[in-house]
């Protein structure tokens, strides 16, 4: 009796010492999460306004706590330290305090939504949507938002994926829930495939013309359209995820320049609406992304980082050289009136620097 009293007390005492050594590192890795990693960003808590100007809002991918968050920095200094605001979102995009969140959707069945917000970020309106989020845009006055998810497939790589784009009015509270119902012209004739699929749409400021990627038939267009009219029409072929400038003259897109499948597809292009002139641009690395203005003479990018995607700035004339902006962060948009011109403090300004 005595020999299994003092093995039954060895034992408990065994249990309690690997009881106590297992939460005292589960408290090391929650502490871990809290703290910073090397090279990663300083992050304060705070609220959300899309209507001040001069700051550069985007998801924030660095990690701990705060990662998924919308964050927000000054767009004199983008590297520096950020705010987050207690908002997840996948894609997001904003003007003139309006705001599109494409995020999870939790509950029993899991899932995604859209959701509108408002200039402080909070919630005005939810949207189901049926895949994964992938683009989301605001027009420059604030009343129509976009937004493209993959109905299935998660990559354009692969060839074979379904998407579905959606355009809401945010003054009528019109929702046309898939693009795939506008009339398709192609080459000035009505063109009809059940293999249409749109993907991002990017504003005009009359809030009624925008622009749109069409993939059909193995190819990829630009396409115009007219909401009112409910049509697109097709620019020119061989041009993805347009982004069209504050000025409504020039429009970034991504072309591909290597085949399906094959490594660094893509390379930015800057397409002059008037006079039809392509102009590559100095990031040479592949960009799977729909570029942002951050003035009229630059564009943000994302490009593959170390926590998941990294900011980049490059002029749109072709010229300079690539810019690490924002670590660690991933869909931008710009508060307050997009300049025409670079603000003191930017990447613009500053001038870039090699990579």
């Amino acid at each position: 009796m005595r020999h299994r009293a003092t093995l039954l007390t060895v034992v408990t005492a065994l249990l309690a010492t690997t009881a106590f050594l297992a939460v005292d590192r589960a408290a090391d890795r929650a502490a871990d999460r809290e703290r910073p990693h090397t090279g990663q960003p300083a992050i304060q808590r705070g609220e959300l306004d899309l209507r001040r100007p001069g700051r550069l809002v985007f998801r924030s991918l660095a990690w701990g706590p705060q990662r998924d968050r919308l964050a927000t920095v000054p767009l004199t200094a983008p590297g520096g330290p950020r705010t987050a605001a207690p908002r997840d979102c996948l894609r997001f995009h904003a003007a003139a305090g309006t705001g599109i969140c494409l995020r999870k959707k939790s509950g029993v069945i899991p899932g995604h939504e859209a959701v509108l917000l408002d200039a402080r970020g909070r919630a005005v309106r939810h949207f189901p949507v049926p895949g994964i989020p992938t683009r989301a845009r605001v027009s420059p006055s604030g009343r129509l938002v976009a937004w493209t998810v993959f109905v299935s497939g998660d990559s354009y790589a692969g060839g074979a994926f379904s998407t579905r784009t959606a355009v809401y009015d945010t003054r009528t509270g019109t929702l046309h829930d898939t693009l795939e119902d506008f009339t398709v012209l192609v080459n000035g004739r009505r063109h009809q495939a059940v293999d249409h699929n749109f993907w991002g749409v990017t504003f005009a400021a009359d809030d009624n013309t925008y622009y749109a990627t069409l993939g059909t038939g193995g190819r990829t267009y630009l396409v115009r359209g007219d909401l009112a009219r409910r049509s697109l029409t097709t620019v020119r072929e061989n041009a993805e995820c347009p982004s069209l400038s504050p000025d409504g003259t020039r429009i970034a897109f991504k072309k591909r320049i290597r085949p399906q499948g094959a490594d660094a597809p893509w390379r930015l292009y800057v397409l002059d609406l008037r006079s039809g002139r392509e102009t590559p641009l100095a990031e040479r690395a592949s960009v799977d992304d729909q570029a942002l203005w951050l003035d009229g003479r630059t564009l943000l990018y994302a490009l593959p980082g170390d926590f998941g995607a990294d900011l980049w700035s490059v002029p749109a004339n072709g010229g300079g050289h690539p810019r690490k902006e924002v670590a660690s962060a991933v869909s931008p948009a710009v508060t307050g009136p997009v300049s025409a011109s670079a603000p003191a403090g930017t990447a613009a300004s500053r001038g870039s620097t090699a990579r």
